[in-house]
């Protein structure tokens, strides 16, 4: 809502320009997610539904509880990652 109050532009050209406007936002907001369920979506189900969770409980916890909850995923996340490499790496 704010992006469509701050930025509103009249017209049929002011609604091209704020459909590419909220893309090249939204793309460098967040490529690294588009890019996972990318790849995620094409190869397993299970992937799309964790990160639309994970996405979820970010729009909707509140700021203080999520900032706690950020950290530790980022945790779970670093540590799933270095398991991954080490038994990528192992066998």
């Amino acid at each position: 809502m704010q992006f469509l109050t701050e930025r509103r532009r009249p017209g049929l050209k002011g609604a091209f320009l704020m459909g590419i406007d909220h893309g090249a936002y939204c793309l460098g907001c967040c490529w690294f997610l588009m890019a996972l369920l990318f790849v995620g979506g094409i190869m397993n189900l299970y992937w799309i539904i964790g990160l639309t969770v994970y996405v979820l409980m970010e729009k909707l916890i509140l700021n203080q509880l999520w900032s706690k909850l950020s950290k530790l995923m980022g945790l779970v996340l670093v540590f799933s990652g270095v398991g991954l490499l080490l038994n990528q790496w192992l066998s």
